[in-house]
C-alpha cells in the first residue's frame, strides 16, 4: 500500500508541475506585453501659492496602471520624476513661488511599460497670496496706506515701490494707483480665486491733470492691478471702513505672467511631504 501511495503522490506532483508550467507559458504567451500605453495629451496647469496643479486627458488603455509626472527647468531640458498617480491630475506642492517649471506626463501599464513623455508645452510659475491685509486712508495715515506686492508689505502711499493705496475723498472711498500702473474693477466675486487671469484690456485711464488712476472701492469686489514693473496682482475687498480697507491678495512673481489662480488642492496640503520628497533640487 505504501508503494502505491508513493506512486500516486509522484503522479500527482508531476501533474501539478505540468499545470504550473502550462499556466506560466500561457501567461508569458498571452498576458505579458512590452507595448506601453498611449502618450498622455492635453496637459494643462493651474497656478497656486507654492503649488502647481497639472491636469491631462485620461488614457483609456485596458492595461493602464497609472501616470508618472516629471518636471524640468526648461522645455527641452532634463526631466526628473516628480511622482506617480492613478488619477488624471497631480498636485505639485514642492513648486516654489516665482520659479517656472515645465511639466510632462507619461503613462505606464501593469507590466511596467512606460510611454514617451507628453509632447505638450506645459509650464507654470506659482505665486504668493495673503489674507486679511489692512491699509488706511492716505490723508490721515500716510505711512500705512499703501501696499507693495513685491515685498508683501504695507508702506507709505508715495513710496517708490507702492503698487496701490487707499483714499477717503469726502466720504467716497477709492483704490488708487500711480500713472505708471493700471487697475481694473473685475466686479463682485465670491472669493479671491474667482478671477483666474489678468485681463488683456479695459484698464482705467487717468483723468486729465491727475497723476493717479482710481476706482471706487466696493466690498466684495475683486480688482486686478498691472504694476509699473510688469507684474500682475489681484485684491478682493473683504471689509471696508471710512478710514481703511481689508483685502485678500495674490501676486504673480513671474514678469508678464497673467495667471493668478488657483484654490484647488488647499484641502490636501497634508500630503505635501510625499510630493516634495521626490524633488531633487
Amino acid at each position: 500500500m505504501k508503494s502505491l501511495y508513493k506512486i500516486a503522490l509522484f503522479v500527482a506532483t508531476l501533474t501539478l508541475i505540468s499545470c504550473q508550467e502550462n499556466f506560466l507559458n500561457y501567461y508569458d504567451n498571452e498576458h505579458y506585453d512590452n507595448i506601453p500605453p498611449n502618450v498622455p495629451t492635453n496637459i494643462t496647469t493651474e497656478t497656486g501659492d507654492n503649488l502647481v496643479i497639472i491636469d491631462w486627458s485620461p488614457v483609456y488603455n485596458s492595461d493602464l496602471a497609472g501616470y508618472a509626472v516629471y518636471y524640468s527647468d526648461q522645455y527641452d531640458g532634463k526631466y526628473n520624476l516628480l511622482g506617480t498617480t492613478e488619477k488624471s491630475y497631480f498636485y505639485d506642492y514642492g513648486a516654489a513661488n516665482g520659479i517656472t517649471n515645465y511639466y510632462a506626463v507619461a503613462s505606464y501599464d501593469f507590466d511596467g511599460n512606460e510611454s514617451d513623455l507628453s509632447y505638450d508645452v506645459a509650464y507654470d510659475t506659482p505665486r504668493p497670496e495673503g489674507f486679511n491685509q489692512f491699509i488706511y486712508d492716505f490723508r490721515n495715515y500716510p505711512s500705512i496706506s499703501g501696499y507693495d506686492f513685491s515685498k508683501y508689505k504695507v508702506d507709505y502711499y508715495d513710496s517708490e515701490n507702492t503698487d496701490f493705496f487707499f483714499e477717503n475723498d469726502n466720504g467716497v472711498l477709492y483704490l488708487n494707483v500711480w500713472n505708471d500702473t493700471d487697475i481694473q474693477n473685475m466686479g463682485r466675486t465670491n472669493d479671491i480665486y474667482d478671477i483666474s487671469f489678468a485681463p488683456s484690456g479695459g484698464w482705467i485711464d487717468a483723468q486729465p491733470g491727475d497723476n493717479v488712476k482710481y476706482v471706487r472701492a466696493i466690498k466684495g469686489n475683486t480688482y486686478v492691478i498691472w504694476t509699473f514693473d510688469n507684474h500682475y496682482a489681484k485684491i478682493r475687498i473683504t471689509e471696508l471702513y471710512s478710514d481703511g480697507v481689508q483685502f485678500d491678495w495674490a501676486y504673480q512673481t513671474a514678469n508678464g505672467n497673467i495667471e493668478l489662480k488657483t484654490n484647488r488642492g488647499i484641502g490636501e496640503r497634508k500630503h505635501a511631504h510625499d510630493v516634495i520628497a521626490n524633488r531633487n533640487y
